[in-house]
């Protein structure tokens, strides 16, 4: 019985953060509203985890979550785990690498609140237009901030303060700040709140994935201060996007919550981790959602659902000393990721993270340009782009190729560059007037028929690029 009680609790926990095939039951006025189109049409986003946690700035995990959900290895994936959000929870496992690290470099009698210190004065300087500036030069619609993550430190100045621990939040009102600067760049602004964790409520560490249910609030006090919090973020900063994680203890009322939202943001959406389930078919949001959230990982097909992977950049959503370049998605590996999950009907949300004071590793900004870089160049593949009625496909020769469609245009996406001048696309009829244009040279290029298969001649001489893309007006 124990163990089959843990294999449950399993699958309740990756439905949490890795893949949710599953929508709840279309039995509300909620579940009819219509994706808006400013989201669907976005694709690109970016995820800033910032806090106290951006001090220690340490994690050394040796088993990535992606591996812990595939062997069920949970249990030492929160021993060695590889998020520096999650210090506070990782600082208080005896013999973890960071209860080793925070007492060898702090000692016995630091506790974590004393990080607030160094982290409001090292956010003086902090620039938010810079930021904003950046985004959208690398080619995001939106950017979502953790307004309070797993560790309940506030980056706004409530009117509900943490009732444990004294100014327990930022000194500067960075909700605010990021806010009027996102959208002062013409981007959308969304908003992450931990809504299912709080180690100020709950203080015993997370050791296992029992320990891992067991650690959400369920006292009334959580529940109208977690409400209270939500409401206070829509009212005051009405934000296009509702991000919550870890889902909710079993009383909050989160359909309420979200159907106020809608009062205020009509054209605003909500991801699926406000409340989880699970049900005979399987592992459902117990509420409304507008999108699924696959946590470093994509779907394999298109998925009927709108559906938004999410990941840092490196193996760490948050700022951590121990990662370095080689830790990185390369920006060919970036282009690729996020041609793949558009081809397949979802959004890119990456992670940024930026040290105490803000300041971005020049590593990440030059990976983000290089993506914004393609985006100028093929962003007419991506941006408003919808589903083809095939996601995937591979040229005569190997090269792996991804489809959109836009405007009434077909774009043939090459992942790697072409091997020889004339490529092969098998099973691809067109229209005998339709013209191909390699996006980024002006001429057009000459093609023809083979029966079911599509040859395309590329020019001797075109440009290099991490994917080439073949617009074609068929």
């Amino acid at each position: 019985m124990k163990n089959l009680i843990k294999l449950l609790c399993i699958f309740v926990f990756i439905s949490l953060f890795l893949v949710c095939q599953f929508s709840w039951a279309e039995d509300s006025e909620l579940d009819k509203r219509e994706l808006p189109a400013w989201y669907q049409d976005a694709k690109l986003g970016i995820f800033v985890h910032w806090g106290i946690y951006s001090v220690p700035a340490f994690a050394k995990g040796n088993i990535t979550f992606e591996e812990a959900t595939k062997t069920f290895a949970f249990d030492k994936w929160f021993f060695n785990n590889p998020y520096s959000a999650w210090y506070l929870n990782s600082m208080k496992i005896v013999g973890s690498p960071t209860y080793e690290y925070h007492l060898a470099t702090y000692g016995k009698d630091f506790p974590y609140e004393n990080f607030i210190v160094d982290f409001n004065k090292s956010i003086e300087n902090w620039d938010p237009n810079s930021w904003a500036t950046l985004f959208k030069e690398a080619g995001a619609k939106y950017v979502v901030l953790t307004t309070k993550h797993h560790d309940g430190f506030l980056l706004w100045h409530s009117e509900t303060p943490n009732p444990f621990i004294t100014n327990y939040q930022a000194s500067r009102n960075i909700v605010a700040e990021l806010t009027d600067a996102v959208r002062n760049q013409n981007l959308a602004m969304g908003l992450y709140y931990s809504s299912g964790l709080d180690w100020t409520f709950k203080t015993e560490p997370i050791t296992d994935i029992m320990s891992f249910f067991t650690n959400i609030p369920q006292q009334q006090e959580y529940i109208k201060y977690i409400d209270t919090h939500w409401r206070e973020l829509i009212k005051r900063y009405k934000p296009e996007i509702l991000w919550a994680d870890i889902g909710s203890p079993n009383d909050f009322d989160a359909e309420s919550m979200i159907k106020y939202y809608y009062d205020v943001v009509p054209k605003g959406v909500v991801n699926d981790r406000h409340k989880n389930m699970l049900t005979a078919q399987g592992i459902v949001s117990a509420v409304h959602y507008d999108f699924l959230t696959p946590e470093y990982t994509v779907f394999p097909n298109i998925n009927p659902k709108k559906w938004e992977s999410t990941r840092g950049i490196g193996l760490d959503f948050s700022y951590n000393k121990f990662e370095d370049e080689k830790d990185y998605l390369s920006i060919n590996e970036l282009v690729d990721m996020l041609v793949d999950i558009v081809s397949k009907n979802g959004n890119l949300l990456l992670g940024v993270a930026p040290r105490p004071d803000g300041s971005i590793p020049e590593a990440q900004i030059q990976r983000i340009l290089g993506l914004g870089a393609w985006l100028k160049i093929n962003g007419e593949a991506i941006y408003a782009s919808r589903c083809w009625e095939r996601a995937e496909g591979m040229t005569s020769d190997g090269i792996p190729v991804r489809f959109t469609q836009n405007n009434g245009n077909l774009y043939v996406i090459l992942l790697e560059k072409p091997k020889n001048l004339s490529i092969i696309i098998p099973k691809l009829k067109i229209a005998s007037k339709s013209k191909i244009h390699l996006l980024g040279i002006e001429e057009v290029l000459t093609w023809n028929q083979e029966g079911e298969d599509l040859v395309i001649q590329f020019p001797e001489v075109y440009p290099e690029s991490e994917a080439y893309v073949l617009r074609v007006n068929y």
